[in-house]
């Protein structure tokens, strides 16, 4: 099958530049002494999963329950939920799945804890936890330097029956920005993934201090793609970082690129989409409208950023159109307005990189795998 086979719209992935993306993050990886456990809310496939787990990552990520249920299902056997899990049924649900896959989840308050350890003592199960460290980012997670609340946290954790503290984990949000004056993207991904990494050996540390953690088996996690392009271990007290958690990595999208974690030419997951209508305005501007909305592409944007993804001539040279930018999104429709004429009609196939490829993928059935005009694979979505 070829890509102008497709129904659009329909997401793309190249296949040499996603194995090139798995092979540079696992060489990172090894490089600083990590675990890679890739965050798979980014992809929602087994399949890529498996390219993944072969290349040496130990473990996945995962966004949500109905995620560790779909992975589990597809034979992955250690499974770490980032976040804390509250809400009906879900800590009943982890239990159950841990009676034949290792699961773990973060926890940042003693409810929170004190909720988990019910659900696993009644499901006659132990909980592996690590306690949410909030190293600046303002989301979940027990702030970093707050020692009354890590002591208090950390001791509910041990006096619990049914939980058993296996470290800590963070979430370095703040490397998506904003830049400091004059700070370029590399010099904000460096300063934010090393003040991650130090707030957490900082905080794993303390609790060592306090016979919370045992050094020897602390699992101390980090990681963003943005910071994971550039992390690099360090050592407090006998302690280092032992894994990073990169997920958009695997495909990168516009706001990577923004950032300067990736080039436009790394981009392994692309949005294919027919002019469906074209119109010409008194300006000169003309305007077509593909079958590719909010969707297929996302309406994830950011300040100072004027487009829905980034516009392509073609997927093969993945080279950026200077003019055509995608103006606005509905449901179901894309306006592509391009300043002085534009180089499609009606039913020429459009190529975009989507802002965030992890929400575009989140509503697909499947993605295809392309190695030029072929169509290889197709890549089933989990979890949707």
């Amino acid at each position: 099958m070829l890509v102008s086979d497709l129904p659009t719209p329909a997401l793309l992935v190249d296949r040499a530049r996603l194995a090139a993306n798995l092979d540079a993050m696992q060489a990172r990886a090894d490089a600083q002494g990590v675990a890679l456990r890739p965050h798979v809310k980014t992809h929602k496939s087994p399949a890529v999963a498996r390219m993944q787990v072969e290349r040496g990552a130990r473990g996945i990520t995962v966004a949500t329950v109905d995620e560790a249920e779909a992975f589990a299902d597809a034979g992955f056997d250690d499974v770490r939920l980032a976040s804390p899990v509250v809400g009906p049924g879900k800590l009943e649900r982890l239990a159950a799945l841990a009676s034949g896959t290792r699961i773990s989840f973060t926890v940042d308050s003693v409810e929170g804890a004190h909720r988990a350890s019910a659900a696993f003592a009644e499901a006659g199960r132990t909980a592996e936890v690590l306690i949410e460290v909030d190293p600046g980012y303002g989301r979940c997670g027990v702030e970093w330097d707050d020692r009354g609340a890590l002591a208090e946290l950390a001791a509910f954790a041990q006096g619990a029956n049914a939980l058993r503290l296996v470290g800590l984990l963070s979430h370095g949000g703040r490397a998506y920005g904003p830049a400091a004056a004059g700070e370029s993207p590399d010099d904000l991904r460096r300063r934010v993934m090393d003040a991650e990494r130090d707030r957490v050996l900082d905080a794993a540390a303390f609790l060592v201090a306090e016979g919370a953690l045992d050094p020897a088996t602390a699992e101390l996690s980090v990681g963003s793609t943005p910071g994971a392009t550039v992390f690099t271990n360090a050592e407090r007290d006998g302690l280092t970082i032992t894994e990073i958690r990169p997920g958009t990595y695997v495909f990168f999208d516009a706001r990577q690129v923004a950032l300067g974690a990736a080039r436009l030419q790394d981009c392994a997951l692309v949005c294919v989409g027919t002019v469906i209508s074209k119109k010409r305005f008194d300006d000169g501007t003309e305007r077509v409208i593909i079958d590719a909305g909010k969707k297929a592409l996302t309406s994830d944007s950011w300040p100072g950023h004027a487009t829905f993804g980034e516009v392509l001539y073609s997927p093969r040279t993945m080279i950026a159109h200077p003019h055509a930018v995608v103006s606005a999104l509905s449901e179901e429709h894309g306006w592509v307005d391009t300043p002085g004429g534009s180089i499609w009609d009606v039913g020429d196939p459009v190529f975009v990189v989507p802002n965030h490829a992890c929400v575009a993928v989140a509503t697909r059935r499947q993605l295809y795998l392309v190695d030029g005009d072929e169509v290889v694979d197709t890549l089933d979505v989990v979890a949707r």
